[in-house]
């Protein structure tokens, strides 16, 4: 069969580069703590402890992260589960080697403090880095169609074109769609039909494929799956099931068993309590932390524009925050002075925006500076102000106007339920050029599976959309 060749060809040359990456960084970081911590002596051959490290600590390390299920095919390229082997792995070695030096050897240590303090973190994060370079590859080809699993997709009608759209716009996920398996035949999606939802056995087989995606709802019982999933195993097949809650992610659901049966438990989300106020804490300090750090900046900014007209520095505009309560934002000026009076006239000559927002790439009010502010997003420093106030968070939302507000639907309300951010997933995605709809939806889904690990990942993903500029005019 040589696509299941080249989709086996694809997975063992991505655990490779990642147990080889892995490898490199423990015999380099090793080297690095053993050298920093001055375990090294000037005459004296190096103590065995160490020299037992440099040579072991490759294997040690691959192993480690095996152990915590860091190299499972299923897990390759998507979601979080790599990056947490990775520190689980560390924390585990970590705890054995404290176990080790501190509790066999009480007269002595086996280990300096310094080296531990020294080479578990620089591992960790030496670690996390080249994987996430290994990963970052994988999802360049992957958005050319190579290195992808070849799906067959069974369910009804709609059910599986939403599906095969979702599988598009997330192609680093790496299911390719070939074949679907539906009771009403659509190829509007280019994807031929090549039959019903029960011939999904055949299909599979016939299209070579590597996994069967059941779509729902899929007109499929239990029984019918479990048989299903039992032909499949035969064949070597994956089998995947969507449980059609849509934008909830994989930490929010886990399966719980009752009277029998596997049933899907979805946490509620993180809005309230503990974590909320880790995040406020966390908020805060950074914003004034930034604001600090930034100062000549915004004194820079500041002169340009007050250069540039004489008229004012900030400009203000009602926004809405958290539980529909109004606050003022504050941004650096971009515009000319009488902007707001001029908008209706810009407004019926030209509208890049989305439908509901106004936007306009050559919009005539915005100045030479606050084109280049626009450009790298440093018009928008001064809501460093508002986070430190409490009005806004640094990852949320997009803070809207209450025209906008005005018009939501019940779904559109819910994501009033957190602070607005200075960034998020809508400014992350493409921000302006984004549609209305689109912008809504990401909204709703930061708001749902919001956690301090996905506004690390938003914080990462920032830095690269303000130096590429996507939809930012």
């Amino acid at each position: 069969m040589p696509t299941r060749a080249r989709t086996g060809s694809w997975t063992r040359q991505y655990l490779l580069a990642a147990v080889s990456t892995d490898a490199m960084c423990a015999a380099l970081c090793g080297f690095v703590a053993v050298v920093v911590s001055g375990a090294i002596p000037h005459r004296d051959p190096l103590p065995a402890p160490y020299v037992a490290i440099l040579i072991l600590s490759p294997l040690v390390w691959v192993g480690a992260i095996g152990a915590c299920h860091g190299y499972e095919r299923r897990y390759l390229g998507v979601g979080t589960e790599e990056y947490r082997a990775l520190v689980a792995a560390s924390v585990r070695l970590l705890a054995a080697s404290t176990f080790v030096s501190y509790a066999i050897y009480v007269d002595r240590p086996y280990l300096s403090r310094f080296f531990v303090l020294v080479y578990f973190p620089t591992l960790l994060c030496a670690s996390l880095g080249a994987r996430f370079l290994v990963r970052k590859r994988l999802h360049h080809v992957r958005w050319r169609g190579i290195a992808c699993h070849r799906a067959v997709v069974v369910g009804k009608g709609y059910a599986v074109s939403g599906l095969i759209m979702d599988l598009r716009r997330e192609a680093v996920h790496g299911l390719m769609p070939v074949a679907t398996c539906t009771d009403a035949p659509d190829d509007a999606d280019g994807v031929p039909c090549a039959g019903s939802v029960r011939d999904a056995v055949g299909v599979a087989s016939r299209y070579d494929a590597d996994v069967v995606v059941v779509a729902s709802p899929s007109g499929l019982d239990g029984i019918e799956l479990r048989r299903l999933s039992w032909e499949l195993d035969d064949l070597g097949i994956e089998l995947i099931v969507s449980p059609g809650v849509v934008e909830v992610t994989g930490p929010r659901m886990s399966v719980r068993p009752a009277a029998n049966l596997s049933l899907l438990h979805i946490e509620r989300p993180a809005l309230r309590g503990m974590k909320a106020v880790t995040k406020t804490v966390f908020d805060r300090v950074v914003a004034s932390i930034l604001l600090l750090l930034l100062s000549p900046v915004f004194l820079v900014v500041a002169l340009l524009i007050k250069l540039r007209d004489g008229g004012a520095v900030l400009f203000r505009q009602s926004r809405v925050g958290i539980d529909g309560r109004d606050f003022t934002m504050l941004k650096f000026r971009s515009m000319v002075p009488d902007a707001e009076a001029r908008l209706a006239d810009v407004r019926e000559s030209a509208d890049d925006g989305n439908g509901v927002l106004f936007k306009r790439r050559d919009d005539p009010r915005v100045t030479p500076v606050g084109r280049v502010l626009r450009r790298y997003s440093l018009d928008e420093l001064p809501q460093l102000i508002n986070v430190v106030r409490g009005d806004m968070s640094i990852v949320g939302p997009r803070p809207p106007l209450r025209s906008e507000v005005d018009e939501y639907g019940s779904d559109a309300v819910r994501r009033l339920r957190v602070k607005p951010g200075l960034t998020g997933l809508w400014q992350v995605s493409g921000r302006s050029d984004l549609p209305w709809d689109e912008s809504i939806r990401l909204d709703l889904r930061y708001v749902d599976n919001w956690s301090m690990f996905l506004d690390l990942q938003i914080l990462w993903r920032t830095a690269r959309a303000v130096t590429h500029g996507t939809g930012a005019y």
